[in-house]
């Protein structure tokens, strides 16, 4: 038996993806599925492609940001504000099983590729559209940002009292949040449509997302909508001294993490800090500020933090299954033995390029996912193929290059 013989089919193997969507939350999930052995063809306007592609820092051509969320992709720069370009779309629909979007609320339908002329084409299309704030609701309009995403679910609200102002996240938690939300529901659509044959809409937002995911910021707000207090509040935010960040001798951050009394106790022994163990402290204890021995708490974790450099205090606590790490810069992180060993990076040959690193899809380990990692494609690179793909004659083909319909 052959290599090939012997390794099983991908999940998605055979499932066709016309993927409309751009920048993150789209590609993202279109890249989750297409690395399930899915085959997705990227629909970019001509000209500018993919927005991403022009987020920096760049390679040689492209935005690494855009390399990182569009491999195992084929792309067709195609003119959506055009009757052929449309008819080539319409294509695209009896092809796929999945359709995804992200434009504006109401802009497929102007264009004709929305769900109701998928669906009239394609009567099973799991049709996926992506938006910031849904399809409907006085925010619905709103371009789909993270940021304002952020600030609208209360994400960014939880510790007002400690920072009046607060920076802007250093985590897409929409974006992220809302592509994960799409590759689930695509994935369960389409077990359901294998029991039923039919097909569905999928209206999915970044907002709905975070919502959905926000079940430990929304905690004091549903305790209080229950008619509760929700005092004391679940202190994840920089109120609990000893889930917090501190800086070591060397002037170096760090992450401390000592919520659970066997961890804390094992700490003060280790610091010599016997007198702040505290007995009566329970699990409704872990996550709260620690009310009047907050202060001993932060001050002890403080010094001891500042009278060793950031390597030391990695070899103390590491041994003995402390979870205190260090805040690293992103070079960091990828430079780091324990990446290394996890094999979250690796370098693929890109035509254009060069040879440029990868982050691996965890799930790689469990053989789930396409390990050729095709790199992200040009603009319209296969636009000829996908239309002879769709039965377009070449003299059909030249005509829509030679129109401008496409891109090649």
């Amino acid at each position: 038996m052959s290599a090939a013989e012997a390794t099983p089919p991908l999940v998605l193997s055979g499932v066709r993806i016309a993927d409309f969507s751009r920048l993150l939350p789209g590609p993202w999930c279109t890249q989750m599925l297409a690395d399930l052995g899915a085959e997705v063809i990227k629909i970019e306007q001509p000209g500018v492609g993919d927005f991403g592609r022009h987020n920096t820092p760049s390679y040689k051509r492209d935005g690494v940001y855009y390399n990182s969320v569009n491999r195992n992709k084929r792309s067709i720069a195609l003119d959506l504000g055009r009757d052929d370009g449309r008819e080539v779309a319409h294509r695209l629909f009896g092809w796929a099983d999945v359709v995804v979007e992200s434009f504006r609320v109401g802009v497929a339908a102007k264009l004709g590729v929305d769900y109701a002329a998928a669906k009239g084409i394609n009567k099973s299309v799991i049709y996926c559209s992506l938006t910031g704030f849904g399809q409907d609701g006085p925010l619905a309009p709103i371009p789909g940002h993270d940021l304002v995403i952020q600030a609208a679910t209360g994400l960014m609200g939880v510790a007002l009292d400690q920072e009046p102002v607060p920076p802007p996240p250093e985590f897409q938690t929409g974006d992220y949040a809302a592509a994960a939300m799409a590759a689930i529901g695509i994935l369960a659509a389409i077990m359901r449509r294998q029991q039923t044959g039919e097909g569905c809409f999928l209206d999915l937002s970044l907002y709905d997302s975070v919502v959905a995911m926000s079940n430990i910021a929304m905690t004091g707000a549903m305790a209080r909508l229950a008619g509760h207090s929700g005092k004391p509040k679940m202190e994840v935010w920089g109120g609990n001294p000893r889930y917090n960040t501190y800086l070591t001798r060397d002037e170096r951050p760090i992450a401390v993490s000592l919520l659970e009394k066997k961890i804390w106790d094992e700490f003060c022994h280790l610091t010599g800090h016997d007198e702040l163990i505290h007995e009566e402290e329970d699990w409704a204890d872990r996550h709260t500020s620690h009310g009047e021995r907050a202060g001993l708490y932060r001050d002890a974790i403080s010094k001891y933090c500042a009278g060793h450099t950031r390597d030391e205090l990695m070899e103390k606590l590491t041994a003995i299954g402390v979870p205190v790490c260090p805040i690293y810069t992103p070079d960091e992180a990828l430079a780091s033995e324990h990446m290394a060993v996890r094999g979250l990076v690796e370098f693929v040959d890109h035509p254009a390029e060069g040879r440029i690193p990868q982050l691996v899809n965890p799930l790689a380990k469990a053989g789930l996912t396409d390990t050729r990692r095709r790199p992200a494609p040009g603009l319209g690179e296969n636009g000829d193929e996908v239309l002879a793909e769709l039965d377009y004659s070449e003299e059909e083909r030249e005509r829509l290059r030679e129109t401008g319909v496409i891109e090649s």
